[in-house]
């Protein structure tokens, strides 16, 4: 079946979504004035976490790290922090950065994931974006050559950006992680000194930091499998971050 997609500017791309971004864009985004927000998860060396058809793509754009005894696989978001309308939208439904929006902007609605395919029954968009408009997937390839660039550069930002991203961790002090497929670790780290480390690390030579990381998960049966595969997992309740569960009710 081939999908069409004609953008009817009802905004509601633009509310409630934390929009990932790249580390020159959340720099931006810091500049801005607005509110970052860290969203990490990671899966083990054994595959705990992972379905085996999507371990290349998750090792590229993920830092490889120590928990107690095992070796884990932890990918970093920076995403904008958007509870509510976007802070660069306006009373219009329009974009007031459009020019200089976010990679991830420019991509919607499509996926960057590879392993996720366009599914237009869970998206935001009114059936009147999918009735017109340019065709994006014909006999189930992506025919727009200039939105598939821009998703082969988000997927190289992920990669080039995830040990600049593991070094900022490490000074704001972030080290626990969720375990893939389990949930996400959510941290909110004061702008001014994300700024500051950003500035201070980027276009340096990166050390290398030797901290662990532990993992934060939803119940014991989830501990037990990764503990039994020799990581750390935290018990003291969450101090400087929250826990979103992807676990079903």
């Amino acid at each position: 079946m081939n999908t069409t997609f004609s953008c009817v500017g009802c905004g509601k791309c633009c509310n409630d979504h934390h929009v990932p971004l790249t580390l020159p864009e959340a720099r931006m985004w810091a500049a801005d004035g607005g509110q970052v927000i860290v969203l990490v998860e990671a899966f083990l060396s054994n595959g705990l976490g992972l379905p085996v058809q999507q371990r290349e793509h998750a090792e590229r754009r993920s830092a490889m790290v120590r928990s107690a005894d095992a070796e884990a696989y932890v990918a970093i978001t920076f995403a904008a922090y958007n509870l509510g309308a976007c802070r660069n939208l306006d009373e219009n439904n329009l974009c007031r950065i459009y020019e200089r929006r976010p990679l991830v902007c420019r991509i919607y609605p499509m996926e960057i994931n590879p392993h996720i395919p366009l599914n237009t029954a869970v998206k935001e968009c009114p059936p009147q974006s999918w009735e017109k408009g340019p065709e994006l997937i014909v006999g189930g390839e992506l025919v727009d050559r200039d939105l598939s660039e821009l998703i082969q550069r988000s997927r190289q930002a992920d990669r080039d950006d995830i040990q600049m991203k593991d070094a900022m961790c490490a000074l704001l002090g972030i080290r626990t992680t969720a375990l893939k497929g389990d949930g996400f670790t959510a941290y909110l780290p004061d702008m001014n000194e994300f700024a500051r480390i950003f500035d201070e690390l980027n276009g340096q030579a990166l050390p290398q930091w030797s901290s662990e990381w532990l993992f934060h998960v939803s119940g014991e049966d989830i501990a037990g499998q990764v503990l039994a595969a020799g990581a750390q997992v935290v018990t003291d309740a969450p101090v400087n971050y929250g826990f979103i569960s992807l676990r079903a009710a």
